[in-house]
């Protein structure tokens, strides 16, 4: 190899780096410290960024559809408030769907506590009747069969102890939480300050962005970097669209089946399961817990039946609906959508579900536009390929 200055250079790259590496593991603590206080101080602006994304999308659905760009008024105060009324009608629409789901979930679960608080007694002496009904049949199908006793006193005095020692519980944690709260709120209020300025003016940031892309790259790879961004954009907002259609789907089903099997808090449960559905394949489990939860206090055997209509509904969501819903609308298999949400959240959990389909969709894009040509440069039929 010829030692020029273009390899002279590479190779003092290479060696920096490995440099910076071997370092690097040596002080793992240093390290992990150094990325985690850069990390605390972008993420007002990375969470900015997130809103700024997902707003986007009812954002420009609002702005085509109440300010078209064909529309022949073009007067400057036209112009001057297309982009604040649509982010406006954008901030009321999200909010208005929290605060819908707040108003019909929080109340149930208020009074599902209060009822759980007074009619304790009873709910145990239900499950304490279901159990030794349960017991009895199990004697009559096998009488040599042996059953443990359950001491049903204890069981009311610890459930009496821990709802009165419950709520000073809470209270003691109250204080270890309120700057963690407060930073999180403080974190989401600049963050949506950021997102509010990035919305007003996207288009001039996107000019100043490939101002400095070919600034400082060749044409062809700030060509091919913007390409990859706006593919990237297109896919992730197809994956909202599509997501949320999903959760609709899915919220709608449980709210109906849940009318025909005659199980209370149908109209809760399909909304909560909708809100969560939103964390893909696995957001809805939190609907499950507190669905079931709450048709427990009412009746155990209705639970049992909402735990096994669930797994089922969700075996067809999981397994036809979402792949087909989400994957068609950011042109990714069915297949590689449930490998996507499995691989990416075992790695990195809630957050890796949430970006791994699009993510895997703008990989897959990329591929496929790159496997073609070479098939047809090394001229392979597609009778080889069936």
């Amino acid at each position: 190899m010829e030692l020029n200055r273009k390899n002279m250079r590479n190779i003092l790259i290479v060696v920096v780096i490995a440099i910076l590496l071997f370092w690097g593991l040596q002080h793992l603590s240093t390290v992990s410290y150094f990325f985690n206080t850069i990390f605390g101080i972008l993420t007002p602006f990375l969470l900015g960024l997130c809103i700024a994304f997902i707003l986007n999308v009812p954002m420009k659905v609002i702005e085509n559809n109440i300010f078209p760009a064909n529309a022949k008024d073009k007067k400057a105060i036209y112009k001057k408030f297309k982009r604040p009324v649509s982010l406006l009608l954008t901030i009321i629409f999200v909010l208005a769907i929290i605060i819908l789901v707040m108003l019909i979930v929080i109340p149930e679960v208020v009074r599902t506590f209060g009822i759980l608080r007074t009619g304790i007694p009873n709910f145990i002496l239900r499950i304490q009747e279901l159990y030794n009904e349960l017991i009895a049949r199990l004697h009559e199908l096998m009488p040599g069969i042996t059953t443990a006793k359950i001491n049903w006193a204890d069981i009311n005095k610890t459930v009496f102890g821990f709802l009165q020692n419950g709520t000073t519980s809470l209270l003691g944690f109250t204080v270890n939480i309120a700057t963690s709260i407060f930073s999180g709120v403080l974190n989401f209020v600049l963050g949506f300050i950021f997102a509010i300025y990035i919305l007003i003016q996207k288009e001039s940031l996107a000019r100043q962005v490939k101002r400095v892309l070919y600034a400082y790259l060749p044409e062809t790879k700030a060509d091919r970097l913007l390409y990859i961004l706006r593919l990237s954009n297109k896919t992730f907002s197809n994956f909202i669209t599509g997501q949320c259609l999903e959760a609709v789907i899915l919220g709608t089903m449980f709210f109906i089946t849940m009318l025909i099997f005659r199980l209370p808090y149908a109209l809760m449960v399909g909304v909560l399961i909708a809100f969560t559905a939103l964390i893909p394949l696995f957001g809805a489990f939190i609907g499950l817990f507190v669905g079931t939860f709450l048709i427990l206090v009412s009746s155990p055997i209705k639970a049992l039946w909402f735990i096994i209509l669930f797994f089922v509904l969700q075996q067809i969501e999981g397994n036809l609906i979402y792949p087909r819903v989400v994957g068609n609308s950011v042109g990714l298999p069915a297949i590689w959508v449930l490998v996507a949400v499995t691989l990416f959240g075992s790695t990195f959990g809630i957050i890796g579900m949430l970006v791994s389909v699009p993510i895997f969709s703008v990989l897959y894009t990329l591929l496929r536009e790159d496997v073609y040509p070479k098939l047809k440069e090394k001229k392979i039929s597609s009778e080889k390929l069936e």
